[in-house]
């Protein structure tokens, strides 16, 4: 008995040598998989920060004993989102840090060093992975490099992995033939392996940002299927999609595909979580988590982190034996400090009892504001880039030969002590006749950028978006963000030629029936004549777009013109209602800085030797040819 035992020991040893000589990847074959047991997750997360590094403020209103009062706090900034992730990644385990891409875009710490400062930012948290957005591709295929070649020269101990299934890189690209990029990571917790497969927004990237001619990008949903098919047929049992596609987009994923477990996007700028936040002037898309089933009618989890830097996703996600997800729940962590202060001019400071009232008031409505001090090393690797950022916010950039005033409504009646230079603007007979010269050269830049990301044909900005005239001389970068201070971005939207005539009507009834004069149109590429004596729908006349070459045509009804406008209108604000009601596939967010964008148009000026010259535009390209106004 013992000889025979011997005997079948030796046979078994040899059939496990011979097992693993055939395994081409060197590595031994187990005869039996790793014991099925359940795992849990932590995913903390982020997406759309677009450069802004810098720690911001947010309004709300509370009540700290004498009745409702606005206050302010200090908000966001990279250094808050690294200090709370660092600190989560030591209490949690089983921690993954995903970025969800369009780290770079809409700051000057982008425009001044095409996305290290954003690099190095990251590299203080050290992401697992991170999926490129469309504007990773606003520099075209070798800015994307250079991004990727600057998370590659920090001081993690892993690289980030750079996740996307649905890029193909043609011949032309830096990026072809390459392995920056995968389309997915295969990764191991207690034992478990599990999956992350990135996903970047086809036609968006494609149409509205500037990758090179021969990289293509493929269907979100089928390409999905597919990469999921084949980590399945490995043996990978629990899939997670870093998308950058969009909530709604990744709300279908979530639902049409097999296989899939949790998705962590970005791309629509969506805060999720509690009703709570309206209170606190702030309205969410959706739960955090979503959770909805896939095609299997098993749970998927669908989170996302808002933008710029503001909220850190914290999501818990608990795995079965059969690695399914049975659980899933989290904080969506909105960054503050401790420093409230009421906004009111003259109002007496903020005690530090009211301050824990209103921390006990944002407990009590379960709202996640989270205070989180900056974390000390991110400050100081970004302490060289905001220097220099404010250095160069000193910067002249241009001088223009004459002023460019400010007006909002042309005419002698509406609006007309607005500038602060004075009669010489406000009774400037040019601005009475055709309005701001400021207004119109913006609406152009705009204009100029759009042509440059997708060949726009038509660009909109309203007069009360524009906040100061900019004075014969010296014009600095400071100057162009006093002038436009908001936090706008750009937005295209597809808008037949009846709707372009139905917003320009929407947006001068408000001047007339509501006194808005920071409603009324300023366009890039489009101009008519106006009579406000007239019923809505009937003001505007001679309504002619530009085209290629220069010359003004009349605007055709049915033809689909590209617009290029702010997100405030865009999303119906200053009663430009029939835009909001562009929705769907026709819109799409361009992500630029508005002043980023006016910025680049004066940076392209011609000059003498140098000197960029900032002048108006010639009469003919200024939006209102002919103004007949109404006695109020």
């Amino acid at each position: 008995m013992l000889r025979q035992n011997y005997k079948i020991c030796l046979s078994s040893l040899g059939l496990m040598i011979f097992l693993a000589g055939c395994n081409d990847d060197k590595e031994p074959l187990l005869l039996t998989p790793p014991i099925a047991q359940p795992l849990e997750l932590n995913i903390l997360h982020i997406n759309d920060h677009h450069s802004h590094l810098d720690e911001e403020s947010l309004k709300f209103k509370a009540d700290v004993g004498s009745g409702a009062e606005e206050f302010s706090v200090t908000s966001g900034g990279f250094a808050r989102v690294a200090g709370l992730i660092n600190q989560l990644a030591l209490e949690r385990k089983n921690v993954l840090k995903i970025h969800a891409g369009d780290a770079t875009t809409g700051d000057l710490y982008y425009t001044l060093t095409d996305g290290k400062a954003d690099a190095d930012a990251m590299n203080s948290v050290c992401f697992d992975t991170f999926t490129p957005g469309n504007h990773e591709f606003d520099a075209k295929d070798a800015g994307l490099k250079k991004f990727i070649d600057f998370l590659d020269q920090g001081n993690c101990k892993e690289k980030t992995k750079v996740l996307s299934a649905n890029i193909t890189f043609g011949p032309s690209s830096p990026l072809y033939q390459t392995k920056h990029i995968q389309k997915s990571q295969i990764f191991e917790k207690d034992g478990q392996k599990f999956a992350i497969i990135g996903l970047t927004i086809a036609s968006k990237t494609k149409n509205s940002s500037q990758p090179n001619a021969d990289t293509m990008f493929s269907d979100e949903i089928e390409t999905a299927q597919k990469e999921i098919n084949q980590l399945k047929a490995q043996g990978i049992n629990k899939i997670i999609l870093q998308t950058h596609v969009g909530y709604e987009l990744d709300k279908k994923l979530a639902t049409s595909l097999s296989g899939v477990d949790v998705i962590i996007g970005g791309d629509s700028h969506s805060l999720l979580g509690p009703k709570s936040l309206s209170k606190y002037g702030l309205t969410p898309e959706g739960d955090y988590p979503t959770q909805l089933k896939n095609k299997d009618g098993d749970l998927v989890c669908v989170a996302q982190a808002w933008q710029y830097s503001y909220l850190v996703g914290d999501l818990n996600i608990k795995f079965d034996k059969d690695g399914k997800v049975s659980s899933c729940s989290g904080t969506p962590h909105v960054l503050i400090a401790n420093d409230f202060k009421r906004t009111a001019k003259d109002a007496p400071a903020t005690t530090d009892a009211e301050k824990d009232k209103i921390l006990k008031q944002i407990k009590t409505d379960q709202a996640p504001f989270t205070v989180v001090n900056p974390d000390i090393k991110t400050l100081a690797v970004l302490k060289p880039y905001q220097e220099q950022k404010n250095a160069f916010a000193k910067k002249v950039i241009a001088q223009t030969t004459e002023n460019l005033c400010l007006r909002r409504v042309p005419g002698s009646i509406r609006d007309i002590s607005r500038s602060v230079l004075g009669d010489i603007c406000n009774k400037n007979p040019q601005v009475n006749a055709h309005g701001g010269d400021i207004q119109q050269i913006i609406a152009e830049a705009f204009l100029q950028q759009g042509k440059n990301f997708f060949n726009a044909d038509i660009s909109f900005q309203n007069g009360g978006g524009v906040r100061e005239d900019v004075a014969l001389g010296d014009v600095s970068v400071g100057k162009i963000y006093s002038v436009l201070p908001f936090k706008n971005v750009l937005v295209r939207l597809d808008a037949t030629g009846t709707e372009v005539k139905a917003i320009l009507e929407d947006a001068i009834d408000a001047v007339v029936t509501q006194n808005n004069t920071g409603s009324y149109p300023y366009t890039g590429g489009l101009r008519w004549n106006v009579d406000l004596t007239k019923d809505k729908g009937q003001r505007i006349s001679q309504l002619e777009v530009r085209n290629q070459n220069n010359q003004y045509q009349a605007i055709d009804p049915n033809k689909t013109y590209k617009l290029i406008t702010i997100d405030f209108l865009a999303n119906g604000g200053d009663y430009y209602t029939t835009m909001k009601n562009i929705t769907g596939e026709r819109r799409m967010d361009v992500g630029l800085d508005y002043a980023e964008a006016f910025l680049k148009y004066v940076d392209s000026m011609s000059g003498i030797a140098g000197a960029k010259k900032l002048n108006k535009l010639p009469t003919a390209d200024y939006s209102t040819q002919l103004f007949i106004d109404k006695v109020k």
